[in-house]
Formats: C-alpha cells, structure tokens, sequence
C-alpha cells in the first residue's frame, strides 16, 4: 500500500492551489475559499517547526491570503495530537462533511460494466481536454469563479468526462494523471438521470483515458455520509486507504 504521505501530496499535486507554499514538508494552500482541500495546510511530514509554531504560520498565511485558518490532518496520525494540544478543534461545521475517506484501487477495476441499468444507446460519453458545455454547472457552477477554474483545470494532465444526451450534459467527472496515479474528482449525475448506470459508463470511460496516459492505480476522496458514492466506488474495486479531518482554531 502507498504511504500515506506520498498519496496524500500526489492528491495535492492533481488538486492545484492558486498559492502553494511549503512549510519544511507541509504544504501551505489557499484557492479563494473553493474546497477544503485548496485552503488548507497539509500536514503530512515534517513542518521544521514545533507543531504549535507551524499552526501559527497557517494562521499568517490564511489571513494574508483571505481564507479561514484549517489543517488538512490524517485520522490517526501523530499530527494529530500535536494540533489537539495546540488548541485547535476538528470542524464539525465543515461544508464538505468532518471526515473524509481516501479510497484507491486500480484503474481496470473502474471498467467494471453496469449491470442492470439502461444506460441512453444514443448518449455520447467522452474525455476532453477542455469542459465541454454544460460541464461547469454539474462539476462546480454555470459561470466558475477564477478560484474554481484554476483549481478544475490547471495540471500537467488533466480530463473533463461528460455523458451527453441531446446537447444536455447529464453526468460529469474530472480525472487528473499525477504519475501512474489516477485522480477522480467531482463525479455528478443530474438527479433525473440517476439509477440509469452514467457513472459507471463515466468512470469506465475516466479509466481508459487515465490508462492511456499512464496511470495504474486510482485515488478519489469522498465524505465519509456520502454512502451512495462509497457504495459505488467500492464496486469499482476501490478500498479506504485513510481518512482526514480538517481541524481549525479553537477561536475560529
């Protein structure tokens, strides 16, 4: 199994921050407020500071970049106690869910054809270069802030997946290559279009253009209350690798 801290720093990679700033091997990351994951410090390895004076500089560069002060932490981690005891607090208002699993497999498992379902013949499933119209509004909003398209699109390898039916795009997902590795992001399926098999033709889809460009083994992180979409992963032949909580100020 991968490290933790080697997967967590390549998710980062394929995730990109507009401002991305070590602290020793931590990674300080601001996005203007889009996703936890782009304005928070990632604590995995070693700071080159005591805890408590690291989570100081996380306070500096949160208020010098406008975001609200957060520590990307993994469950069970020593880390974790060092933050506790510098008087921070798990967020359990965190928009996204107060824990997060990261699940990995391999990129064949992601072909595993729908069963059951009736997926649309006449729907036209692809992997762009650029989001093709109609992406935007599943995948994040109809009209992205710079935030979003920056974190969406930058990357040296990354895919806009999109299932089409007459002109409606009606399921999406992004897929970022980061050496062999397949990052799997923001899968959505319009609510009308449900139970019709669209992600799994996506993801499958997703698999072959990631397989194309290298990448053997896949990553996606997922909330830990959202069961429909670990339930589908784990069919894919995805398992939990680890979890994260996002922890803040005791004052914020």
């Amino acid at each position: 199994m991968e490290h933790i801290t080697d997967l967590e720093r390549r998710c980062a990679d394929a995730w990109p921050a507009l401002v991305d700033r070590p602290l020793g091997q931590w990674r300080l990351r601001a996005a203007g407020g889009f996703t936890g994951r782009a304005n928070s410090a990632l604590t995995t390895g070693d700071p080159g500071l005591p805890t408590a004076d690291a989570l100081a500089e996380v306070i500096s560069f949160a208020t010098a970049n406008g975001i609200r002060p957060a520590a990307h932490v993994v469950v069970g981690t020593p880390v974790e106690n060092g933050v506790a005891e510098a008087g921070w607090r798990v967020d359990l208002e965190h928009p996204g869910g107060v824990e997060s699993l990261v699940m990995t497999g391999r990129v064949e498992g992601l072909t595993t054809a729908p069963n059951g379902y009736a997926t649309p013949k006449s729907a036209d499933v692809t992997v762009s270069d650029v989001p093709p119209p109609g992406w935007w509004e599943l995948a994040a909003q109809a009209d992205p802030t710079p935030a979003q398209r920056h974190v969406l699109t930058s990357g040296r390898t990354v895919g806009f997946g999109a299932v089409t039916l007459d002109g409606e795009v009606l399921a999406a997902v992004r897929g970022a290559v980061v050496g062999d590795l397949l990052h799997v992001a923001r899968l959505a399926v319009r609510p009308g279009a449900r139970r019709l098999g669209l992600a799994r033709v996506l993801m499958a889809e997703l698999a072959d253009w990631g397989r194309d460009r290298g990448a053997t083994t896949c990553a996606l992180q997922v909330a830990e209350h959202n069961k429909p979409a670990i339930t589908l992963y784990e069919s894919l032949g995805c398992v939990e690798h680890h979890r994260y909580r996002y922890w803040v100020p005791n004052h914020s």
